[in-house]
């Protein structure tokens, strides 16, 4: 069903009931806002507010400025108080209760190792302390009734030129809570032929590769992810929409597809789109705008995720319900983008299907009950 059909629309309390799939989450950008207070008053770093509320509309604010540059630069304060393992352990663990909680039962949780050095830790103690938190997190939300799956994304930064030595990581980590790589900051001038040996790496190790693109940067930066980054996944990718013409009028509208969005397609390269950070970014103007709804019309395999629920004061509830309420979405719309990230996890084919079959499929029957 496409959102031009009459299907139904859940309400608030319905979506969140829903099971839900996030592959596109980083672990700095979605702090509890009293955690971060909590952590930098023992850090003594100093924070633009000194209350929670204030603190969490100011991150906001701070991201809402249409550039993708100063969205970047509110991290600063995030990973300020994440340099200890104990406080890289109690942010994974609040993150995967915070996930649960919206109804999320997998989730890949990216960030970049080689930011949480400064208090003296190895790229190696920092994924241990991440997976710690991780681990602790996943009891505490069984415990609550909530099963949860979650795995690490390590990512390098594209400027700093580190990325052998996190693809190194990945690879050591690959059966111990890595499930993947990544490479994230800025777009322009940073692509993946700046180290091009990384993804034959990768690729001979079999570690799964996610590359942000299409987001701050256009076309070329897709086609290098996907061509040269050997990239399973892209993260947002939303620009893909720029490879394709809309031609309007007559009985019904057409799209003619450029090669890079048959290929994207084509591969059914899932899109990790992220609508709310979009707007802050400058992606889209709206949400009823946002290419997502019309790549899912066109079959492009499409996910929704949240990118960073602190800054962008979301969750994966938040984002279903702004696109019922403002891009007509139907349950069956979540349905769809729900099974296409489950089916692009970073994890084994009978994982998937299991995920699929016994957790989503049945949560969504579930809720679709409710509405009848």
């Amino acid at each position: 069903m496409t959102t031009q059909d009459h299907g139904a629309r859940p309400g608030e309390a319905l979506i969140r009931a829903l099971p839900k799939v996030v592959l596109h989450d980083h672990l700095d950008g979605g702090l509890r806002p009293q955690t971060v207070l909590e952590l930098a008053d023992a850090a003594g770093h100093e924070l633009p507010a000194s209350d929670s509320e204030s603190l969490a509309a100011w991150f906001r604010d701070a991201a809402d400025s249409g550039s993708l540059v100063r969205y970047i630069e509110t991290f600063r304060h995030t990973i300020a108080v994440m340099q200890t393992a104990d406080n890289l352990a109690r942010v994974a663990r609040e993150a995967v209760l915070d996930l649960a909680a919206d109804g999320v039962v997998y989730a890949e949780q990216r960030w970049a190792p080689e930011q949480h050095l400064a208090g003296g830790l190895s790229l190696g103690e920092t994924v241990e302390a991440v997976q710690a938190g991780i681990d602790d997190g996943i009891a505490a939300a069984a415990a609550e009734g909530h099963i949860i799956r979650v795995g690490q994304l390590v990512g390098a930064m594209r400027q700093a030129d580190r990325w052998q030595e996190i693809a190194d990581l990945a690879v050591a980590y690959r059966d111990r809570g890595v499930v993947g790589f990544d490479i994230a900051g800025p777009e322009d001038g940073f692509l993946p032929s700046r180290h091009l040996g990384i993804w034959r790496f990768l690729a001979e190790h079999d570690v799964p590769v996610t590359i942000h693109a299409g987001e701050a940067a256009g076309l070329d930066s897709i086609g290098q992810a996907v061509h040269l980054g050997q990239a399973d996944r892209l993260g947002h990718g939303a620009r893909i929409i720029d490879d394709i013409a809309f031609v309007t009028g007559g009985e019904h509208d057409a799209a003619d597809l450029g090669r890079l969005a048959h290929w994207v397609r084509d591969h059914q390269i899932p899109l990790e789109l992220c609508p709310v950070s979009n707007l802050q970014t400058g992606v889209a103007e709206s949400i009823a705008a946002h290419p997502i709804t019309r790549l899912k019309e066109l079959d492009f395999a499409v996910t929704l995720n949240t990118d960073n629920r602190l800054m962008s004061r979301t969750s994966m509830t938040h984002e279903m319900k702004l696109l019922v309420d403002e891009a007509g979405w139907t349950i069956d719309d979540l349905v769809d983008v729900t099974v296409t990230a489950a089916w692009g996890a970073f994890m084994h084919h009978d994982e998937r299907r299991d995920l699929v079959d016994q957790v989503v499929m049945p949560g969504f029957q579930k809720v679709e009950g409710a509405l009848v």
